[in-house]
């Protein structure tokens, strides 16, 4: 409720409007799990994850069951802007305050992946032969759609919107062979791992666009960004590492999460899915590096603001992104442990 808020905090009407659409995605999002939630009660006579969990194993549960987590993962699938759910995020994001998108992009798609890894492999993993067709598609299509619709923005706002949408896709690989208890704690990782991967390069490549904005919402154009690497070396710098790590290029952790990730997928048995998760990731990289050659190839006299937080946080994001990607065992092994 408080992200409602703060993307209309600016009142501009372009914010307000931020607002409003995402306040209608988050009702959406609720009546969906709401009323999943009401049919998956009515199937088991519980809302206790592990009392759902035994309900479904007894096998008495049926298709009321299967519907209720098929409405669950919709409203989920609206939280985390997977795609066919996708389709008020790039406006949100690029109406909001910048500030606010960043955490829009970063803090609330963590608690919806979290989330919704909890739900399902807690309580859904005996029908998961129900929902893997569905899980399936939806990670797929996120990567498609994500990524070639990416290609033709020019506002960087935009741009990142769409880029959140593919990794959406990505992370939502390692929900696909949830049902198989011999890969399940492989996937449940890689799958963690990515996505504190992406957080950390995501919340480094917007602290670089907030730095670039000016005011009246301008400097958020990608050509905004040419002359960059000669003004301000170290900011075109670290905005290259965030561009490297999203398309998966090493040395970066983006590299190492991608990789233990597709593992993931491929141990799983859904060897296709990984194919089109590597497919996906060469086509980002042509819009991740038309950022880079537009600060390092193009002419131009960007003002950036010298603000010692911004700095802060994009020099400690840029340097984990690069040295996390030589030591990651113990970042891999958070992810392991985590208590789901």
């Amino acid at each position: 409720i408080p992200l409602y808020v703060l993307a209309a905090f600016t009142r501009k009407l372009e914010s307000e409007e931020a607002g409003v659409k995402y306040f209608l995605l988050g009702a959406f999002a609720t009546g969906f799990v709401v009323y999943g939630t009401a049919l998956v009660f009515g199937a088991t006579g519980t809302t206790s994850l592990t009392g759902i969990f035994l309900a479904a194993s007894s096998g008495t549960s049926g298709l009321l069951l299967t519907i209720g987590a098929a409405l669950i993962l919709v409203g989920f699938g609206f939280k985390v802007a997977a795609v066919p759910f996708h389709m008020c995020t790039p406006d949100v994001y690029q109406g909001a305050p910048t500030s606010v998108t960043a955490f829009m992009s970063s803090g609330a798609k963590i608690a919806g992946f979290v989330a919704l890894l909890r739900v399902f492999a807690t309580a859904f993993p005996s029908i998961s032969a129900d929902l893997t067709g569905i899980l399936w598609a939806m990670s797929a299509i996120t990567m498609i759609v994500g990524n070639f619709v990416a290609i033709s923005q020019t506002n960087i706002k935009r741009m990142l919107a769409y880029s959140s949408i593919a990794h959406a896709g990505y992370i939502l690989m390692a929900f696909v062979p949830y049902g198989n208890k011999d890969v399940l704690p492989v996937s449940i990782a890689a799958g963690l791992f990515y996505l504190l991967t992406y957080v950390l390069t995501n919340f480094g490549a917007w602290a670089v666009v907030i730095s670039l904005e000016k005011a009246e919402g301008k400097g958020l154009e990608l050509s905004d960004y040419a002359g960059l690497s000669r003004k301000y070396p170290a900011l075109a710098a670290a905005m290259t590492v965030f561009m490297l790590s999203f398309i998966g290029f090493p040395p970066t952790l983006g590299m190492v999460g991608k990789f233990y990730l597709f593992r993931a997928v491929i141990a799983g048995g859904f060897n296709s899915l990984a194919v089109i998760g590597v497919v996906t990731s060469l086509i980002s990289a042509y819009y991740y590096l038309r950022v880079v050659v537009n600060m390092y190839m193009r002419d131009g006299d960007p003002v950036a603001e010298r603000e010692p937080g911004l700095a802060f946080t994009t020099s400690i994001t840029a340097i984990a992104t690069v040295v996390l990607s030589f030591v990651p065992q113990w970042l891999f092994l958070l992810a392991s442990t985590a208590l789901l």
